[in-house]
């Protein structure tokens, strides 16, 4: 995994804190404060594109639909191809709400 570079006292300490939210309104709170417009719309942004691959929609009609870019629906493809199943995880989930 990527992020294993990242592993650390640090990150372990950025996801108990998403972890310890417990509702939508605390989300946008942390989120407020955490990052930046532009990042918060990056991250909203590969969620709905991965959603729409999993759904089977075409590179064209997802960068119509969330004004992403090709590299940005490939980037995502590749890892839900070949990543280490986080999406997967999330889409599984959301699916099951």
């Amino acid at each position: 995994m990527q992020i294993d570079k990242l592993r650390g006292e640090q990150l372990d300490q950025l996801f108990d804190a998403i972890l310890s939210l417990e509702n939508r309104e605390e989300c946008y709170r942390f989120f407020d404060d955490l990052a930046t417009m532009n990042e918060i719309q990056s991250l909203t942004q590969r969620l709905a594109v991965a959603k729409m691959l999993d759904e089977g929609e075409t590179y064209q009609t997802i960068a119509e639909k969330s004004n992403a870019s090709t590299t940005t629906i490939s980037r995502v493809k590749r890892c839900l191809t070949y990543g280490s199943g986080g999406y997967q995880i999330i889409l599984d989930r959301l699916k099951e709400d």
